[in-house]
């Protein structure tokens, strides 16, 4: 509640009712009916009026995010030394009255965007790089005045502090530190390093005369048409090496991974090969080994191959017919009166003549 306000209201609502008895004394008057005592109650009334209104003039409420500074006819400085902090303060009527300064945070904005900034239109930092190339910085400064130094900024800036310190520090900072930096610089590797230069100086300057600088925010760099058009080739050309790069990797991979392919067929060959190598060579070996048992087991017994022989025979053969002119696999002379049971060996017929033609005369 603005106490200040309520007695500034009740004060004027006291001139009121003096006024309104004035006029009403006046117009009885006229009438020859006189208001009696009336001078006495607009005396009363315009006295209280003025009591009140001293009252509500020497009452200030300072809100918390501002400071106060009272300036004094009766000082020889013209102000007071005492800076007035928040809440309810008293000050001489008519003869002291307050200046107030916010002291929370205030940002300027210089933008290139025309509806963006604190001034219509592009109020962007143009500033050349230490090659020569020229930019257009966007930029916000984040800053406050320091409780402590209300009255200093009073005297030596009163309200164009903005203006007048804020806005050329920022825009002279931000020139002299881009022209410590290339262009390529600026926009890529060594950006931070450059909003960190330029908030170093800023805070600085700004604290020597009585600010607290927040945060310096850089907002945006923009090129002239013609770098623009520069390096927005030279982008493309990168782009173009990166992609001829991918694909000349991306083919030795390929011939890579063809060449892995046909190695490990080879040695799939190779091993196959070599398996079937060594396993004809097992083959031979057993069946050498087999052969040479078998010799082995023939010198021993020579008729083991005959008994082999005859048990290999079905059990229904009784006759056997071989060709007369084939020698015997076996010793059938040896075999034939005491052939086993089942077995008959016939003797080979002798051929039969054919009869002899006769002639008839």
């Amino acid at each position: 509640m603005n106490i200040a306000g309520v007695f500034q209201g009740f004060a004027g609502l006291l001139w009121l009712v003096t006024v309104g008895l004035v006029g009403l004394a006046v117009m009885r008057a006229t009438r020859g009916q006189p208001l009696k005592g009336a001078t006495t109650i607009i005396l009363i009334v315009a006295v209280a009026a003025l009591l009140v209104t001293s009252l509500s003039a020497g009452l200030v409420t300072i809100d918390p995010p501002e400071r106060g500074i009272v300036i004094s006819y009766l000082s020889p400085k013209g102000y007071r030394d005492q800076i007035l902090q928040p809440g309810l303060r008293w000050i001489i009527p008519y003869f002291e009255h307050v200046v107030r300064y916010p002291i929370s945070h205030q940002t300027y904005t210089m933008s290139i965007a025309p509806t963006e900034g604190q001034v219509e239109g592009d109020d962007s930092v143009a500033a050349r790089t230490l090659d020569g190339q020229e930019i257009f910085v966007d930029a916000s400064v984040i800053y406050a005045l320091d409780p402590e130094k209300v009255i200093n900024v009073h005297i030596a800036w009163q309200d164009r502090y903005t203006n007048e310190l804020v806005r050329p520090q920022a825009r002279g900072t931000v020139r002299d530190a881009v022209s410590q930096f290339k262009v390529e610089e600026v926009v890529s590797t060594k950006r931070f390093e450059l909003a960190k230069q330029i908030r170093d100086a800023m805070q600085s300057k700004l604290e020597e005369n009585g600010l607290i600088l927040e945060d310096f925010v850089l907002r945006n760099i923009t090129f002239s048409p013609e770098y623009a058009a520069s390096v927005e080739q030279k982008q493309i050309a990168d782009q173009q090496a990166q992609q001829a790069k991918f694909v000349v990797e991306q083919r030795k991979q390929e011939a890579e991974q063809a060449r892995q392919s046909a190695q490990g067929q080879a040695d799939a060959v190779v091993i196959r090969a070599k398996g079937d190598a060594d396993a004809r060579l097992l083959q031979a070996k057993a069946e050498a080994e087999a052969l040479r048992m078998i010799e082995a087991a023939l010198q021993n017994n020579p008729d083991l191959l005959t008994y082999q022989y005859i048990t290999k025979l079905s059990p229904n053969i009784e006759v056997m017919l071989v060709p007369n002119n084939t020698p015997y696999l076996l010793p059938l002379q040896a075999i034939g009166p005491s052939a086993p049971t089942g077995l008959t060996v016939l003797p080979t017929p002798e051929p039969t003549p054919l009869p002899t033609p006769t002639t008839t005369p």
